[in-house]
């Protein structure tokens, strides 16, 4: 391997984790679907029954024509890869956590929680949800769930997290020890339904401009947008940063929800067409919250599916400017067909295209793996990196014209209208090591937490950074980890280390609002977005 490659897969390793560095909590982790749900239908549950049912669906439903008899034998997984990227089987235990992930809430006491040293440390409580009403606050330790001990037992997530959600109605006992005390207490708690909504921060830069983060497309976004919205009416916005980096996608009338806000009536937000599937088209009906006002959408290459429907239809139809680097590539729509183990079939049966009539799909023609790892291609070639962009492929295609006269593009993603590289500086091995070990939310945790205060944190936004004394101190807990200290590396990637324990002390204490409000000081895609938001 070249040594130039091994550095942009070491860059790529260090950037894949700092993106999950702010978003150490379980239901945020979701996958690329981009589909609509079927829930009245209910398939067969063996394995041999699940291969037949799988090949009638494809033969009724696929987006294109192919051979279904000639997949019969194989497993489920290499059938469907056969197909495309984007057609997968679901296990129950996947199935459930993505819809309920979409769907916008869940059934639990509404706690997120972080195992520090083998204890489950509560990091977000929610305020509307069971526990919070039960007296279970941030810093808090869960010490026992019912009667099982759960702290100090190196116990997996994933069993923690079975023992503390449960069905709507039914209690739970949690043995907790508050932060600062030495005597645990019992507090019972009735599980219900939590609400999370799809809008990670909200809040205004600026007199006149505000930003808004999308996380994900689900069930609500459409309404949890015009509540932020409306709220920040009332406090003067008149432009918007709507960022939708790493927005991985979801329901496609999400974004169609979404983009009806934006655009004035009757106009053409995408349409979808496959083998079995017509044509459908999707209009705007008008009376949007905001169909004036300056806009910059904020893209990357994980924003995918619905990032991309709604991004190229302000794109096509002239109504904002789209900044970042090329999008994901998703323009394929899936259904889902659920299995009565609770498990399900995602099954591509649509594509869909900008109201120019772009598809924005990239190839799979060499396959499963090879799709896979186009991102980091993408990082290997030098386009995520480069300081002016590189000629993509793309851009050899016959051009579509949008009615202000600007050129846009079909296949491989949306192409933004201002280019923002990657920025890498300071990422290196040792950084990536720090990153993959999780050191620094561990300290920021076990230390930091107890130097700070939210209300410290909130009023020093603009000037906070973590003291050279706590830089000292993060040292000694590398070393206490067993991790050896490389004095070259560690010297290039410092400014890094400071900024990354100082957004992990703000997403801590102020939640992902705090997180993005000390992020985006620094940001340049928000700053590239501010300067022509505010010229």
């Amino acid at each position: 391997m070249k040594k130039s490659t091994r550095l942009n897969l070491l860059i790529a390793l260090a950037y894949c984790v700092t993106l999950i560095g702010g978003m150490y909590l379980g239901y945020r982790f979701l996958k690329d679907q981009g589909f609509q749900v079927k829930k009245d239908v209910r398939y067969a549950n063996t394995e041999t029954t699940k291969v037949d049912d799988i090949i009638h669906i494809i033969k009724k439903k696929y987006v294109d024509e192919v051979n279904a008899d000639s997949l019969k034998h194989l497993p489920i997984d290499s059938l469907l890869h056969q197909l495309d990227p984007h057609s997968i089987y679901l296990p129950p235990t996947e199935a459930f956590e993505l819809s309920e992930a979409l769907e916008g809430n869940f059934e639990g006491v509404g706690v997120e929680y972080y195992i520090l040293n083998d204890t489950l440390l509560v990091t977000n409580v929610f305020k509307d949800g069971p526990a919070y009403s039960s007296g279970l606050r941030q810093g808090d330790k869960i010490i026992k769930v019912d009667s099982v001990v759960v702290s100090g037992r190196s116990l997996p997530r994933s069993a923690m997290m079975g023992k503390i959600k449960g069905k709507k109605g039914t209690n739970v006992q949690l043995t907790i020890l508050h932060a600062g005390n030495t005597n645990p207490v019992v507090l019972n708690v009735k599980r219900g339904r939590v609400e999370v909504s799809s809008i990670d921060a909200a809040y205004m830069i600026n007199n006149e401009t505000a930003y808004i983060r999308i996380g994900k497309f689900g069930a609500n976004t459409d309404t949890d947008f015009i509540t932020a919205i409306k709220s920040l009416k009332a406090k003067g916005m008149k432009k918007m940063v709507l960022d939708l980096r790493d927005n991985g996608g979801g329901y496609l009338t999400a974004a169609t929800g979404l983009a009806n806000q934006f655009l004035p009536e009757n106009k053409l937000i995408v349409y979808t067409e496959g083998k079995h599937e017509p044509r459908t088209d999707y209009y705007t009906t008008g009376g949007g919250e905001f169909e004036q006002g300056k806009l910059a959408v904020l893209i990357n290459e994980n924003s995918a599916s619905a990032s991309e429907i709604f991004a190229g239809a302000i794109q096509d139809l002239d109504r904002g400017l789209i900044i970042g680097r090329r999008s994901f590539g998703k323009g394929l729509v899936q259904e889902q067909f659920a299995f009565e183990d609770g498990s399900a079939l995602n099954l591509t049966i649509a594509r869909y295209f900008t109201p120019l009539g772009r598809s924005i799909q990239k190839s799979y023609k060499k396959g499963f793996k090879a799709y896979q790892h186009e991102i980091e291609d993408r990082l290997n070639a030098g386009e995520l990196t480069s300081e002016i962009p590189k000629v993509d492929s793309l851009l050899r295609n016959m051009p579509y014209i949008t009615k202000g006269g600007k050129k846009v593009f079909a296949g491989g993603g949306i192409q933004p209208d201002i280019y923002v590289k990657l920025d890498t500086i300071g990422y290196n091995r040792f950084y990536a090591t720090l990153q993959e070990k999780k050191v620094f939310v561990d300290f920021v945790f076990d230390v930091l937490a107890d130097r700070y205060t939210a209300d410290y944190l909130n009023k020093a936004l603009t000037v906070f950074n973590i003291s050279d004394y706590d830089y000292v101190d993060f040292l000694k807990y590398v070393e206490s980890k067993k991790i050896p200290i490389d004095t070259k590396q560690l010297i290039a990637s410092k400014p890094l280390i400071y900024k990354n324990l100082k957004l992990m002390l703000y997403k801590y204490y102020l939640g992902d609002l705090g997180y993005y409000k000390a992020h985006n000081l620094s940001d340049n895609m928000v700053k590239q977005a501010m300067a022509y938001l505010n010229p």
